[in-house]
């Protein structure tokens, strides 16, 4: 795996000249049915060595900008470097804040003082943010060139804010770093482009006037965001802030969780209750957020046996969307070294770490994505247990041995094969969520891979107020989502999931739904560079959503 001084250099290096006709020789054998690596062994570097296929996607852009060839996305897809990055059908752009105090008092979290709180220096998405001072336009800007380079689609971008909590920032701070964000996607790339473009840092404090005109320009810009997440705590979330996170454009939560069990809480001083998620959980999806939670096992006075417990009450009542599974990691620079250093911890083993994910990943529904299931923190840094950032695949593996296997939505992703519609089957799982009735509606292909869901959530009459007009009387739209390579806009590949309609046909079936059970309204959590979709298909602006008449 690259690290981001890596990647950075093959956005940022000047290709050689000679490079570029030995690339653009391999590239005609390509078109002729040579494999990649068979065609980069035939034209060996003079100094030894062979050509890097970011050279290979430079040539190729250089070729269809200068007419020599047509675009091509089945070969831009056979020279794209790690491919599985967009596969689910958008780009994730990742930016760090500056660091910040936080105000929980985790024993778990460590502190450095060159980051947000619970980062590391030295971990890979950190480093970026460390390398380019915190700076949101270059970290973006930065981020968007090496996806290029390496022939990453990057006109459908889902931008992930980290660092600490976000809801502790100032709001003039959280206003401006969105907006350099936004600038940085509104500028067009040149088919390669090297070089950090480097912007003078602006005040903080530029009025709501400012973001709102960046907004308004990624609706058509050359690179959409499709997707904005940020993290912060569940005794952040109020009606007030719900508002203002949609002012930002924020589409996605995420919560640290932790653990759902008021004892374990305490003793890790985490600083809120079991309830507390309960509240802000039902209150983010009343207002149709995507709901992210974190999950910690191995917290201090946990024992595997009570977090197989523990896990088993995501599933009642929170039903988050996606789960991130971070086993407590024990670091030097965290209060909980200390408790270690009494006798009073004991991290668990990488084999009971292993185990204990294998038991419970089977259970996970098929509503919920696990987006990761360990930090990338450098084994350098981890005291004592386990130290392998490789979990998720010895998760794999052992599971495999046992002939179990998991149903969530990232281990049921169609990815890139080829999809016929006319085989695809349409399900509607309906499970209870606190205060709502959850349809999760989805395209799956005769071996149960799933090309495409909507979110449905039709809230019951004591659902949280949100205090939001648009949302009065309304079933909500929390997500629409086809998988598979991500494509450009307008460009369309046969057999592709994200051009076969299916995005359309979910909408449909979502709002038969709502209708059948009395809702004359529809809302849509829409991203800012969404909004051209829906507005094609019967939505108009409200004040923070898109919404539609259903009679």
């Amino acid at each position: 795996m690259r690290s981001p001084k890596q990647e950075e250099w093959v956005s940022t290096h000047t290709i050689q000249p000679e490079w570029m006709v030995l690339a653009r020789q391999a590239i005609g054998e390509i078109r002729d049915g040579r494999a990649v690596m068979d065609a980069l062994r035939h034209y060996p570097l003079k100094g030894g060595g062979y050509l890097g296929k970011y050279v290979l996607v430079a040539a190729y852009h250089e070729m269809v900008r200068n007419n020599e060839m047509p675009s091509d996305a089945r070969l831009l897809e056979r020279l794209r470097m790690k491919p599985m990055r967009t596969l689910s059908g958008v780009t994730t752009v990742t930016v760090l804040t500056k660091p910040y105090p936080c105000p929980g008092k985790c024993i778990f979290c460590p502190t450095d003082v060159r980051m947000p709180k619970s980062y590391l220096a030295d971990e890979p998405g950190a480093m970026r943010g460390l390398e380019h001072d915190f700076d949101p336009y270059l970290q973006v800007k930065s981020r968007l060139q090496a996806l290029d380079s390496l022939g990453h689609p990057t006109d459908k971008i889902e931008l992930l804010i980290l660092g600490g909590t976000w809801s502790s920032y100032r709001r003039d701070y959280q206003e401006w770093f969105v907006k350099r964000c936004f600038e940085a996607m509104n500028e067009s790339l040149t088919p390669v482009a090297f070089g950090v473009l480097r912007d003078p840092l602006p005040e903080a404090g530029e009025g709501g006037d400012e973001l709102l005109k960046v907004q308004t320009l990624n609706e058509s810009a050359a690179h959409r965001n499709v997707g904005l997440v940020i993290e912060t705590r569940p005794d952040e979330i109020t009606p007030d802030e719900i508002r203002w996170l949609r002012h930002l454009g924020v589409t996605k939560v995420q919560m640290g969780a932790q653990s759902l069990d008021d004892r374990i809480l305490e003793m890790n001083k985490r600083g809120h209750d079991v309830e507390c998620t309960r509240r802000a959980t039902a209150l983010l999806r009343a207002a149709g957020f995507k709901i992210v939670l974190h999950w910690m096992p191995n917290l201090l006075g946990a024992t595997p046996e009570s977090d197989r417990a523990d896990f088993a009450r995501l599933w009642q009542g929170f039903c988050p969307d996606e789960i991130k599974i971070y086993p407590n990691q024990l670091l030097a620079n965290a209060e909980l070294y200390e408790y270690w250093q009494r006798g009073e911890f004991q991290p668990y083993t990488t084999k009971q770490l292993i185990d204990l994910i294998a038991d419970v990943k089977t259970a996970i529904p098929r509503y919920c994505r696990v987006n990761r299931i360990i930090r990338d923190i450098p084994s350098t840094n981890v005291v004592e247990g386990n130290r392998r950032t490789s979990l998720r695949q010895d998760v794999q593996t052992e599971m495999k041995r046992r002939g179990t296997h998991c149903d969530c939505i990232r281990c049921r992703e169609v990815r890139g094969k080829p999809v016929d519609p006319s085989l695809l089957k349409l399900n509607d799982l309906v499970y209870p969520a606190d205060q709502a009735e959850e349809h999760f509606i989805s395209y799956v292909t005769p071996d149960d891979k799933l090309a495409g869901f909507i979110r449905l959530s039709l809230p019951s009459k004591d659902a949280p107020q949100t205090q939001l007009k648009d949302l009065e009387g309304a079933a909500l739209i929390r997500e629409v989502h086809v998988y598979g390579q991500s494509l450009p806009v307008g460009e369309e590949k046969s057999g592709a999931a994200q051009h076969a309609g299916l995005g359309k046909n979910l909408l449909h079936k979502a709002e038969q739904i709502a209708k059948e059970n009395g809702f004359q309204r529809m809302a849509v959590i829409s991203a800012v560079g969404t909004r051209e979709y829906y507005l094609g298909r019967g939505f108009e602006r409200g004040e923070l959503y898109l919404v539609k008449s259903l009679t």
